[in-house]
């Protein structure tokens, strides 16, 4: 961001060197030999500009398929004039009128000769044979350049489309392996519908099936910036995690997997062996409890936690309720190998999860049934060797 380092750089590179030469003021020169568009070529050598603009252009755009497709039809339209203005000047040579292949000189000039140039860049023929030696050479050429310059284009649209339509490719590409798999399996009609539903959610929501694969392409850093934007005001309001060290925080938003629930979907039933812990980031749940599950104990919103004593609580710790989908809900999971590998490096933090662990761990069993808070944090946070 300094300007005068910025402006060392710049005298210093080509780039600046072609800029002073594309400003030198040539135009005077039609002051004595008449106008001619030669003398302005010299603007040409902008042409980084040109290449220059479109990058920083397509780097803040949400969408920078549909500039990619303007700009290549651009170029193509750029390509057809300048081969209008070649044909012209051939025809000039020739002699306007002189033979069936030049120009005759009749109705607009640009707008003939700018139709002779697409039918000839583009080859699709019907044009009027040449007579001499230059006009068969020209064409040939022309011919051998429309072939080459026409295939670049249709090459640069596959690329582009292809780019835009990656993700959605992919996505179906997933969706057809699933289903293939569920109908070789004779996997019944109403798991397949929930499946396809699952599939069809997840697209609409993100755009991709999982936005783990997305971090993967980027630096550490990077994808500590991105989760700390993304879910660092969830995490650290939640009452488990205050006080804990920052650092911390941020290296545990690494190990968060993003799960899609559909409506009616158990996150977890009671009296299974729970090995992770949930936070909600969108959507709504209920907790259920009574004898058959069917009584609405509360229902959990955007922001709230629950299984927390997966983590905190020794190995085989069970659910003590169900929990169910009301819609379709985004939760984020982080599982106890997680934590405990991520506490290893913070002691601080560990000890005052400790505390936070023996005082929930007593608050929630009972008194006679409960294991020691010490033992029971014991395969979690297993004593250090000695150093």
């Amino acid at each position: 961001m300094d300007p005068h380092e910025l402006a060392r750089l710049y005298r210093s590179s080509t780039k600046f060197q072609l800029d002073v030469a594309a400003v030198v003021p040539l135009d005077v020169l039609c002051l004595f030999f008449g106008f001619h568009p030669i003398f302005r070529t010299n603007r040409i050598l902008k042409y980084r500009s040109f290449f220059e603009f479109n990058h920083r252009l397509e780097s803040i755009m949400d969408k920078a398929y549909i500039y990619r497709v303007a700009r290549t039809a651009g170029c193509l339209l750029f390509a057809l004039h300048v081969n209008a203005c070649i044909y012209y000047w051939a025809s000039d040579r020739q002699g306007i009128g002189t033979t069936r292949w030049v120009y005759n000189g009749q109705g607009n000039m640009y707008l003939r000769c700018y139709y002779w140039a697409v039918r000839s860049l583009i080859t699709i023929g019907g044009l009027p044979e040449p007579q001499t030696l230059f006009e068969i050479v020209f064409q040939l050429l022309n011919f051998f350049l429309g072939v080459f310059v026409f295939s670049s284009l249709i090459g640069q649209m596959r690329d582009i489309i292809g780019a835009a339509t990656a993700a959605q490719s992919n996505f179906r590409a997933s969706l057809d392996r699933t289903v293939t798999f569920m109908n070789a399996s004779s996997i019944p009609r109403p798991v397949q519908a929930r499946v396809r539903t699952w599939y069809a959610y997840t697209w609409d929501a993100q755009r991709m099936l999982d936005e783990a694969d997305l971090l993967e392409a980027l630096p550490a850093a990077m994808q500590a910036a991105l989760a700390v934007d993304m879910n660092f005001s969830i995490l650290s309001n939640i009452d488990l995690f205050k006080g804990c060290d920052t650092q911390m925080l941020h290296d545990l938003l690494l190990r968060l997997r993003s799960t899609i629930y559909l409506p009616g979907d158990f996150v977890c039933r009671k009296g299974e062996v729970g090995r992770e812990m949930y936070i909600v980031k969108q959507g709504q749940l209920w907790v259920l409890g009574g004898a058959d599950a069917a009584q609405v104990l509360a229902t959990l919103t955007a922001g709230t936690v629950f299984g927390e004593l997966s983590l905190l609580a020794a190995t085989g710790s069970r659910r003590t309720a169900s929990v169910m989908a009301q819609g379709f809900a985004h939760l984020l999971a982080l599982d106890r190998k997680a934590l405990r590998e991520t506490l290893a490096h913070y002691p601080d933090s560990e000890k005052l999860l400790l505390e936070k662990a023996r005082a929930l761990l007593r608050e929630t069993a009972p008194a006679s049934a409960a294991t020691s808070p010490t033992q029971g944090l014991a395969s979690l946070f297993p004593p250090r060797p000695d150093t």
